[in-house]
């Protein structure tokens, strides 16, 4: 990047924290609301309360930045998620202390943080991000350009309902086959998750237009992807 910015790192920063946050909270912990709907109990992974505000950081770094910017963003990202998975797993090999396995023990440790060293997890969080991710920097641009720029709530909402459907159902899925969750519960998370994301993101509308409109002000950017080479993997 040739011009510098004095919040990218800031939100860059921010974005990589909740991502891993969020993603040791869905292996922690299963919710269960106490409702139905349409016959489905409700019920989400943890890391659903926190996860739906990577996806506006997303929204503000494309919409402000531009893809190319975003994509960066995300692949730091992805490796931040595979840096603690990895740490996550070393620490699991390693043996536990006398009185540490007297009062929690290896067992609580495989239950609770097991799912963030263990291949399912972590090949379900990286590939539900990836392909969530890149899903709604991309439409969210695309949208822009078409948009001429108008309309804000239209591409900030429209991206994250193809992005979270995306990143929820990939998630569950490659989840489910390594046996993370059971697949009697594929279409209750699925649903819960995605319901879940997209309302936090349509609450969340009024907030992410302040925080656009700041930093376009801010940063004197307001970044229109018309010639963007869209690949995930390129980057310049």
């Amino acid at each position: 990047m040739s011009k510098n910015y004095r919040f990218f790192d800031l939100i860059m920063a921010f974005f990589v924290t909740v991502l891993v946050v969020s993603n040791i909270a869905s292996s922690a912990k299963i919710v269960d609301w106490g409702i139905s709907l349409w016959g489905v109990r409700l019920a989400f992974d943890a890391g659903t309360l926190l996860f739906p505000i990577s996806y506006i950081f997303g929204d503000v770094l494309t919409e402000v930045y531009g893809y190319r910017r975003a994509r960066r963003v995300i692949w730091a990202g992805f490796a931040a998620l595979a840096l603690s998975a990895a740490v996550f797993w070393m620490v699991r090999l390693l043996p536990g202390e006398a009185t540490w396995q007297e009062y929690a023990g290896q067992a609580a440790y495989e239950a609770i943080l097991g799912g963030m060293s263990s291949g399912g997890i972590v090949l379900a969080s990286l590939a539900g991000y990836w392909s969530g991710s890149f899903s709604n920097s991309f439409v969210l641009a695309r949208m822009k350009v078409l948009t001429r720029g108008r309309w804000l709530w239209t591409r900030t909402i429209g991206s994250t309902l193809v992005g979270e459907l995306v990143d929820s159902a990939v998630f569950i899925a490659v989840a489910s086959l390594f046996g993370v969750f059971p697949w009697t519960l594929f279409i209750t998370l699925v649903l819960t998750n995605y319901l879940f994301k997209c309302a936090v993101e349509a609450l969340m509308t009024p907030l992410t237009y302040l925080i656009v409109s700041r930093l376009k002000q801010a940063e004197g950017e307001d970044a229109y992807d018309t010639s963007t080479n869209f690949s995930p993997f390129a980057w310049r």
